[in-house]
């Protein structure tokens, strides 16, 4: 596909240029010594604890409708005009794993993804750039194509980076829920003026759910931190989510939960329609507004109960709802007996 020069090219020069071994780089995280820090320890590089935070809910039967309308209108609920949009070089971090072609249950979908940057640049961004690293298969442009991905791509504004094999640099970790002391991130986090956090909207067999927090995963380069991300599995899931989205600073997420995942995700669980696209700005509040359309209570979700502390409010009374009220759309996700981060989730 035409990417795929680009691809090369921007390999070639990492590897011409950044000579830092993934050794060297394991020494100076410090990963001899990984540990779990306290949590009174906790600093957050996103300024001051927002108290108070704001979520859209849209009703979206399927992938057929205008999608690009319902974001938008999301987007001015939200209070997001033009004036903020204008001119800025967006990412769109979708959540993207090996699937066969037509699985729209494991992957956020395309034709989402394609609405978000449609909405943008309505607004006046000047680019946007839809940014994946894959934490399983290392073929990512295999995954493009049978996730459906490469046809999206037809607008010299909206092109794609491999986040596992961009150039890089090197960044202290803001958040010290880990032992961590840095993260060597994709450079073209750099050269962007908006993250959005595109997730699906699944469960997840070690966290209990996996939403826009949890995908921001997939920005750390498998190139350094391995294949499914074993460096930050070793250091904590948990903990490595607050880490990450501390450094960040994500802008804001958009979730797919046209079709989401239940049971044994994130990767083989089963189809499950919920109908609805999640927005905002604070992505602790829009991760907790999603537990609760899938009957999860997220608070005991621990990494969202980390964020609460740190990150922006989950706490309901916190949350001013705009669109769909998720008590009247709720619908409980399966969770599995068996599998230890899905008990007690269940909410009343």
């Amino acid at each position: 596909m035409h990417n795929d020069k680009q691809l090369m090219n921007s390999t070639e020069k990492q590897s011409a240029h950044n000579t830092y071994s993934r050794r060297d780089f394991l020494k100076t995280l410090g990963v001899t010594c990984l540990g779990i820090a306290s949590g009174s320890s906790l600093l957050s590089g996103c300024g001051p604890k927002p108290q108070k935070a704001e979520t859209f809910i849209g009703k979206a039967r399927d992938y057929s409708i205008e999608l690009s309308a319902l974001i938008r209108a999301g987007l001015r609920e939200l209070d997001v005009n033009e004036s903020e949009i204008k001119g800025k070089r967006i990412l769109l971090k979708p959540n993207m794993v090996e699937t066969p072609r037509g699985a729209i249950h494991v992957v956020t979908h395309p034709i989402v993804v394609r609405a978000a940057a449609e909405a943008f640049l309505s607004m006046g961004a000047t680019q946007i750039i839809v940014g994946e690293g894959p934490g399983h298969c290392r073929d990512t442009y295999m995954i493009l194509e049978e996730s459906g991905f490469d046809n999206i791509f037809n607008d010299r504004k909206l092109t794609f980076v491999d986040l596992n094999h961009d150039e890089w640099y090197n960044t202290t970790n803001l958040g010290k829920a880990t032992k961590l002391k840095s993260f060597v991130l994709p450079a073209r986090l750099k050269e962007v003026d908006w993250i959005v956090s595109m997730p699906k909207l699944k469960t997840h067999h070690w966290v209990g759910v996996t939403l826009s927090m949890k995908n921001l995963f997939g920005t750390l380069p498998g190139m350094f931190y391995g294949w499914p991300k074993n460096v930050l599995h070793v250091a904590g899931i948990n903990e490595a989510i607050i880490d990450i989205n501390t450094t960040l600073c994500p802008h804001f997420a958009i979730v797919d939960g046209i079709v989401g995942m239940e049971g044994d995700g994130p990767i083989m669980g089963s189809p499950k329609e919920a109908g609805v696209i999640v927005m905002g700005r604070n992505l602790p509040a829009v991760d907790a507004t999603c537990a609760r359309l899938m009957g999860i209570n997220p608070h005991r979700i621990k990494y969202l109960s980390m964020a609460a502390k740190m990150l922006g409010p989950i706490n309901e009374p916190h949350i001013f709802q705009r669109g769909e009220d998720w008590r009247s759309i709720r619908t409980d996700f399966q969770l599995i007996d068996f599998i230890q981060a899905h008990h007690n989730l269940r909410m009343l």
